[in-house]
């Protein structure tokens, strides 16, 4: 893993040297509080509670993650320095990791900016800490796993369009899968063991767990496994590309 550190610090630098940046962090925002006042009815609940705000996350990573991820590859691919990239000293799994962790920081980044909304629920109200904290390091976790999905996608095209499309629509098969509408179509068509086995694989049963309060190990174990597959799929995508 040598040389992983200059790499996540270049990356992330890289970020912040270009108006895209700043302009994902005022849109994720801004989104980001409209979800929670206005379309989660914050105000009409009475409630000192950040249930609204993350709600709505698994919907708008669909949007901002795959934008964010949709540059990490398709980008070195069209312009041409993944070919520089490839030939660097330096093991294909740790450009890979760092490039990934770097924007991973980025968005963690992001999400921690955010501190003025739970600032607002403590300052209306005595909401339960353990639930804040929790529902924060789920949605970082599912932000992850969001990201390396659009990581591996990003390293199959030039385009960064088409790599945006391909991670959401990856993406919100995950999160249409513990949706009950769908659970019973599965169910319908599957053997129960099977439907049950598919709509395992949701973001949103497995982040349901962290924004009740909960840190299941399996659900942490869920994300990270996604995260470690997806990155390893990319390194094989890349790999073949070296090798050709």
């Amino acid at each position: 893993m040598n040389g992983l550190i200059p790499i996540v610090k270049r990356e992330l630098l890289s970020y912040f040297r270009s108006p895209v940046a700043y302009i994902f962090i005022i849109i994720f925002l801004i989104s980001t509080a409209g979800a929670t006042w206005f379309l989660g009815s914050f105000y009409q609940s009475n409630q000192s509670s950040l249930d609204p705000f993350f709600f709505f996350h698994p919907w708008l990573y669909l949007f901002l993650i795959p934008a964010v991820g949709m540059r990490l590859w398709a980008e070195d691919r069209r312009s041409g320095t993944i070919e520089l990239l490839l030939t660097l000293p330096v093991n294909l799994l740790t450009a890979v990791l760092g490039k990934f962790l770097a924007a991973w920081l980025f968005v963690g980044i992001a999400l921690a900016l955010t501190f003025p909304m739970a600032a607002t629920v403590y300052y209306l109200g005595s909401p339960d800490t353990g639930l804040v904290v929790t529902g924060y390091l789920g949605s970082f976790l599912m932000a992850g796993s969001y990201l390396a999905i659009a990581c591996f996608t990003s390293s199959m095209t030039k385009n960064q369009v088409i790599s945006f499309v391909l991670g959401f629509f990856i993406c919100l098969i995950l999160v249409l899968l513990g949706w009950g509408f769908l659970q019973a179509l599965l169910v319908n068509v599957f053997p129960v063991w099977l439907a049950d086995a598919i709509t395992f694989f949701s973001f949103s049963s497995h982040f349901e767990g962290f924004h009740r309060g909960l840190i299941d190990s399996r659900d942490v174990i869920y994300f990270l496994s996604i995260i470690g597959f997806m990155l390893f799929a990319t390194v094989i995508v890349l790999e073949h590309r070296k090798a050709s």
